[in-house]
């Protein structure tokens, strides 16, 4: 999944991008609301982690402008306010969660997998398609009575595919979920991921398949 990180704390946004991209993420860090609507501009997030206090603005105007577009992604809002007054205005602008500073990474994974979970309506991590089952959690792909751990990028590109069966996913689609733009990373990389996925898939009745000129879809033969 690719997020959206608006923090203005250097400290904070390297701990919370590390982390999050040790989970097989890919997090792109704003530090300030100009650069965030930059980046919203050309790219279509998973999800966003909003800080409130900001060098140029409040994070709020940045939410409720994202909602007064239909924006529908999930915003998690990390705020050193506590009082309550603070956090029912933070939800009823629009965010989906929030986290009050200190935040405990353990927990903000938590609720990043429960805030994709109900925004894809979905009530546990666990997915069944044909003879497989993936589990998003732990990584982990089983076909039969052999489970596979899959490795970062390969559990990220299988949740992609998994979560929409029969929908064609292009290479630049979903290069754009998987590699930030620090990264120098060439759609060929794609293939080597699918390719990985398939050899993990050849006992099973789920197979990825290629359509030529537009992409992959993940579907039951």
């Amino acid at each position: 999944m690719r997020f959206l990180l608006i923090e203005d704390n250097k400290q904070l946004a390297s701990a919370v991008v590390d982390r999050l991209m040790l989970d097989g993420h890919v997090v792109d860090h704003a530090p300030d609301i100009q650069t965030a609507y930059d980046f919203t501009a050309t790219t279509d997030y998973d999800l966003i982690l909003l800080d409130i206090m900001l060098p140029d603005g409040d994070g709020r105007t940045f939410l409720a402008q994202r909602r007064n577009q239909n924006s529908r992604t999930p915003v998690i809002v990390l705020t050193a306010r506590s009082e309550v007054s603070d956090r029912v205005g933070i939800l009823d602008l629009g965010a989906d969660d929030y986290m009050v500073k200190p935040i405990d990474f353990s927990e903000l994974e938590a609720r990043c997998r429960a805030v994709l979970r109900r925004r894809g309506g979905e009530a546990r991590n666990l997915l069944i398609l044909g003879d497989m089952s993936f589990d998003s959690l732990s990584g982990t792909l089983k076909v039969g009575e052999h489970t596979i751990q899959l490795r970062a990028r390969e559990l990220r590109l299988f949740e992609i595919l998994a979560k929409a069966p029969g929908k064609v996913f292009s290479k630049a689609s979903l290069m754009n979920h998987l590699v930030s733009y620090d990264e120098d990373v060439s759609e060929n990389a794609i293939e080597v991921y699918v390719g990985r996925l398939r050899k993990h898939l050849q006992n099973s009745n789920v197979k990825i398949t290629t359509i030529r000129g537009l992409g992959y879809k993940l579907g039951i033969e």
